[in-house]
């Protein structure tokens, strides 16, 4: 596996590449969700979610890890807290994992995640994701991509990392990283997202747990 560390603002953020057989297993198994009334019912996740989209759906804690995603989340989250801070964990817990089906005019409002670190990657993206309504020139269409936030602008420091989505392309956060995804307004196509919660071991988490009050 390879991963690429990003340095944007404050925390950093981790790229890596989902496993294209275990990306093609969680797809599968979606599809047949869809199909699946009652079980789509029993699944769904959307109420415990920020997002205004279509459906939102748990993931089985046995199937993901029969296929490989809760290995493929441990060895990402390794390899994160290494890079970005030095220390091995020895505790990852996935809290939770679940799938987001977004089409057009929906979205995400700015929120953050619950555990120690999180993370959103992409199953299945449209074809287009849109224009600006007027000519921009080169500026970045926003639509459709995950935008993390972290502070305010300042000298030598963006306050945002705009993320394109790319099918495959999974990225590793901080908890507490602020989030969006804006609205596309391309084709019917659907914008499908994997994300994740775990808990690591708390001394390396907690940066004040040796900090003493003088």
């Amino acid at each position: 596996m390879e991963f690429k560390i990003y340095k944007p603002f404050g925390p950093d953020v981790l790229e890596a590449k989902i496993p294209e057989q275990v990306l093609n297993k969680i797809n599968e198994y979606i599809d047949k969700l869809i199909n699946d009334e009652s079980k789509s019912k029993e699944q769904n996740y959307g109420k415990f979610l920020a997002g205004d989209v279509s459906q939102e759906f748990k993931l089985e804690q046995e199937f993901a890890k029969n296929i490989g995603w809760l290995d493929f989340l441990g060895k990402c989250t390794y390899e994160y807290v290494l890079k970005a801070t030095g220390n091995k964990i020895t505790t990852c817990q996935i809290i939770e994992t679940w799938v987001v089906r977004q089409f057009k005019n929906e979205y995400n409002p700015i929120h953050w995640h619950g555990g120690h670190i999180s993370g959103a990657g992409f199953l299945k993206v449209p074809k287009t994701l849109g224009t600006f309504v007027q000519d921009k020139g080169d500026k970045a269409y926003k639509g459709g991509t995950l935008n993390l936030i972290h502070g305010s602008r300042q000298f030598l420091s963006h306050s945002t990392f705009q993320i394109k989505p790319k099918v495959g392309n999974f990225y590793l956060f901080p908890n507490y990283m602020m989030h969006t995804v804006y609205p596309f307004k391309g084709t019917d196509d659907e914008r499908r997202s994997i994300s994740f919660n775990a808990n690591i071991d708390p001394n390396i988490y907690n940066v004040y747990a040796n900090y003493v009050k003088k």
